[in-house]
């Protein structure tokens, strides 16, 4: 088992909040079930996913193709209204699980922290049967990771790991890692792609599907700026015979947090496990560190807090 990526599976899913309405693409499913089995044949057993990836399509689907199976760690989600609702949290674990053909998870997470302290507590009883492995807070500050290690703290349970947007673009997260690693908390980074900006494929001339909620948020300007951070990473690509789309994760990992990486094709399974044979020397990630930050760039999701 791969400890160091996390499969994420945000693109896999159909429908509002799927992958056509996000990424403006959709794979279909023998493909995403070819890319699963890939993947699982290269050791990449850690799936992330979540009850909002279109809806809960996304966990339907991947809860059949890990049918049968007891080596696939499995994280997934809850996502809290701005008013907290009693009951609300659980009915969504016991919603996801059955999608998901499982009786626990692995590390569930709470999606933001609107009403984080109460959705802690109402998580309590479900860490404590068994149910939730380990808990899991996401989208969130380093004032949030204190609150929740004191509200779970009081009930003798540990935060497991937190997963906030990560990337050279959005290069903000410095101190929280190493407070998470420090601590025994696993950091996991999502969007370190940035939804394909930096894979390579995409250019000024070149963007993202028109109709995609990705082309609003990475629009034909800023592909301009980032020019020269695609340029570095191609060159530090051909230095070490990896696809382009590989560096930005070993980025990443370098700077000490698990990426979780988005694939739909038995390919990216391949080019991704190629990949992490290498190291990136710290001269590297310094160098890319400062070209992304002449951009000027600070991507942030609309659902993220400011």
């Amino acid at each position: 088992m791969n400890n160091d990526i996390m499969i994420g599976t945000w693109a896999w899913g159909s429908g509002y909040n799927g992958s056509k309405m996000v990424f403006g693409s959709k794979t279909d499913e023998d493909t995403l079930r070819k890319t699963f089995e890939k993947a699982a044949e290269l050791g990449f057993l850690s799936w992330d996913t979540a009850a909002v990836y279109g809806m809960g399509s996304c966990e339907k689907l991947l809860g059949s193709l890990i049918s049968g199976r007891d080596d696939i760690f499995i994280s997934t989600k809850f996502f809290p209204g701005k008013r907290y609702r009693s009951g609300e949290l659980e009915t969504s674990f016991e919603n996801s699980m059955k999608r998901l053909g499982r009786n626990s998870a692995d590390l569930f997470w709470i999606h933001t922290p609107n009403e984080l302290d109460k959705n802690l507590r109402a998580a309590v009883p479900l860490i404590k049967d068994g149910r939730i492995r380990s808990v899991g807070i996401s989208n969130v500050s380093m004032e949030h990771i204190r609150q929740a290690e004191k509200t779970l703290s009081a009930e003798g349970l540990r935060l497991g790991a937190v997963q906030n947007h990560f990337s050279l673009l959005r290069n903000d997260q410095q101190s929280i890692i190493d407070y998470c690693n420090s601590s025994g908390v696993r950091y996991y980074a999502y969007m370190v792609l940035e939804q394909g900006a930096l894979a390579g494929k995409y250019d000024a001339k070149h963007h993202f599907p028109t109709f995609s909620m990705r082309n609003l948020a990475f629009p034909k300007r800023k592909f301009r700026k980032i020019e020269g951070l695609l340029s570095m990473l191609r060159e530090t690509a051909a230095r070490y015979a990896i696809d382009p789309s590989q560096v930005p994760i070993l980025w990443a990992r370098e700077k000490g947090a698990v990426p979780i990486v988005g694939i739909t094709k038995p390919s990216y399974a391949e080019k991704l496990a190629a990949a992490l044979k290498v190291r990136l020397t710290p001269e590297e990630t310094e160098l890319l560190t400062a070209e992304a930050r002449k951009t000027g760039i600070r991507q942030q999701g609309m659902w993220e807090p400011q």
